[in-house]
């Protein structure tokens, strides 16, 4: 699905050089390479900060943590996502309240947003998926009227962009109150490790969430609040600040292969490509179709007999997850993300993919979907 060591060889003078400057300055924790990576990427996303953490998952915990929020309080996001997204939710003991996504951008869909609102509801979690921003103009219009912060889960769309109707445009991550994102290493900026990072433009949640992140101390020593053990660590940021300069030319890649896909299943009557929202630079951190009138499993399993590798993102959506039975939420009506779990399916795109390689896995694909449309 992604070929991290192709990437790697291109940029291995870089990443050596990187690397080896950390390890001779021995500064292995809080070393200068995570104040710089803080300041690049608060640049690149024209955001006022930039607080790295030890992966995205800790990042959306600090993140609800800073918020003050209370055992109960209903935090609304779409069921549709990787379960990090809800599992801090759960952990910390908020409810999480499941909302339906759109079918053509996979993101929360605002109408069922609206219709979630309670006097118990404390914040909303939009995810932008697989590379797509959320639509996030009227979803910030609804949080503002009744008074909710907004927190992106950046985790899949870092370096895209949403533009307002005003023609304004800005970077996923920067619009709601806080925005977090994972630089696992399969991800458009990833490390060679797990690392995450939370972005805001308020400077007292900022601080908030640096203290948090640390154990909940300012000063060290001087523990304020109940915090966590949560830290980039330097030789990862070192990683991204060499990732980081290399970040819209690898988007530009993942969309030149998106092309590529969407030309070859153009006009086919049981491939639905990706949609992309005219609101939305799509990054296509995945490249993710719906299949029509097949069975979507049947057509993992012979793709994978032609050693053509395949993803589905997700099979479970989190409301039927084992783990939240307690909130007794299965049966919530939700019959966008109920029909996509059984036909979305991910194929491979990455930075240094070959027409070759591509060309091979879009043949196989539609020989695939035609044997079993017959």
């Amino acid at each position: 699905m992604v070929d991290l060591k192709r990437q790697y060889q291109k940029i291995k003078p870089e990443i050596d050089a990187a690397i080896q400057e950390v390890i001779d300055s021995t500064a292995f924790i809080g070393g200068k390479d995570i104040k710089e990576f803080s300041n690049e990427l608060q640049e690149y996303l024209g955001v006022k900060h930039v607080i790295p953490c030890a992966n995205g998952t800790d990042a959306l915990q600090i993140g609800l943590m800073a918020l003050g929020l209370q055992p109960g309080d209903e935090v609304i996001t779409p069921s549709f996502t990787y379960m990090a997204t809800v599992e801090v939710v759960a952990l910390l003991k908020l409810t999480p309240v499941f909302v339906d996504v759109d079918a053509d951008t996979f993101t929360l869909n605002i109408d069922s947003v609206r219709q979630a609102i309670t006097a118990k509801t404390k914040a909303i979690i939009p995810v932008h998926l697989y590379g797509q921003a959320a639509d996030m103009e009227p979803l910030m219009a609804l949080a503002k009227e009744y008074s909710l912060p907004l927190i992106e889960d950046n985790a899949q769309a870092i370096g895209g962009s949403y533009t307002f109707s005003d023609g304004r445009t800005v970077k996923t991550g920067t619009m709601g109150v806080m925005g977090t994102t994972s630089f696992f290493p399969s991800k458009n900026l990833g490390c060679y490790g797990d690392g995450g990072a939370m972005f805001t433009n308020d400077d007292a949640l900022a601080e908030k969430l640096r203290m948090i992140a640390n154990h909940g101390q300012k000063v060290r020593y001087y523990h304020e609040m109940v915090g966590c053990n949560s830290r980039l660590d330097s030789i990862q940021a070192a990683v991204l600040r060499v990732k980081l300069k290399h970040l819209d030319e690898y988007c530009d890649a993942r969309r030149a292969v998106a092309d590529y896909y969407d030309n070859a299943f153009k006009g086919n009557p049981n491939i639905i490509t990706p949609f992309r929202a005219a609101y939305s630079k799509h990054v296509f951190h995945q490249y993710t179709l719906q299949v029509k009138n097949v069975s979507r499993d049947e057509v993992q399993k012979l793709l994978s007999e032609r050693n053509v590798p395949s993803m589905l993102y997700y099979p479970v959506p989190c409301h039927k997850q084992e783990m939240l039975k307690e909130y007794n939420v299965a049966g919530t009506p939700l019959p966008t993300t109920n029909m996509l779990q059984d036909c979305v399916i991910s194929l491979p795109i990455h930075t240094e993919m070959t027409e070759e390689e591509l060309n091979y896995i879009a043949t196989n694909f539609l020989e695939v979907i035609a044997q079993l449309a017959n």
